[in-house]
């Protein structure tokens, strides 16, 4: 990677909203976010705002990425920050996760998107390897963020990616490379059987890596 993909995150500040809640603002691609954590509901891991979350929405702003007509999904949205800047950028996108992380995820879009585009968004819970089939599989777009820290989860997962894609799809993944808790055998071993795979940001002193991923043509 040149040093031109290794860049600080970007953050201004923190606020309390209320006892049980704690805002972030954040700018990115030109746009100031403020995500919401709740921490009334003992979300526990979906109530932090993860670097590779930050990273990926970094991501898009290197490279102008614009999702203007492009149909997304966001898989372990937790706190949406990332599934919120794709619609900002265009995007007509689902923000999924387990249901009870619903609520937090509605907030910091109902907070974050302008009323005349807040029909390009949808909230719906999506358990990975259960609900496939309550969804499409023609999306342009699969975003994740730091959602590769399961080895029980994995199959689950890589069944979702195959149920909600197609070879035009574009899935970009950014990772925390965490060796004890499986993202090299997810990123080198499984991902691979089903899709192609490169890496096309990272941070080396978070050692965090931005995937392009896609799915292979079946050969018959």
């Amino acid at each position: 990677m040149t040093a031109q993909q290794e860049q600080k995150l970007p953050i201004i500040f923190d606020y309390h909203f209320d006892q049980s809640r704690l805002t972030s603002r954040y700018e990115f691609c030109g746009y100031e976010l403020n995500i919401t954590r709740d921490f009334s509901k003992n979300l526990g891991i979906p109530a932090v705002i993860w670097e590779p979350g930050r990273v990926l929405c970094q991501f898009f702003e290197k490279e102008q990425i614009n999702f203007t007509g492009k149909k997304v999904i966001e898989l372990g949205a937790g706190t949406g920050i990332v599934g919120i800047l794709a619609i900002l950028l265009g995007g007509d996108v689902t923000l999924t996760d387990e249901p009870i992380v619903l609520s937090q995820i509605q907030h910091n879009v109902s907070n974050n998107i302008p009323a005349a585009s807040l029909h390009r968004s949808e909230v719906a819970a999506l358990s990975w390897g259960k609900d496939n089939d309550q969804f499409p599989s023609d999306y342009d777009y699969i975003l994740g963020s730091d959602i590769v820290y399961k080895f029980y989860e994995f199959h689950l997962l890589i069944n979702t990616l195959l149920h909600l894609s197609n070879p035009n799809t574009i899935i970009y993944f950014s990772t925390k490379m965490r060796q004890e808790m499986g993202a090299i055998t997810f990123h080198e071993n499984l991902i691979p059987q089903h899709f192609n795979s490169e890496i096309v940001h990272r941070v080396s002193e978070k050692d965090i890596n931005v995937y392009k991923i896609t799915k292979k043509c079946s050969i018959i």
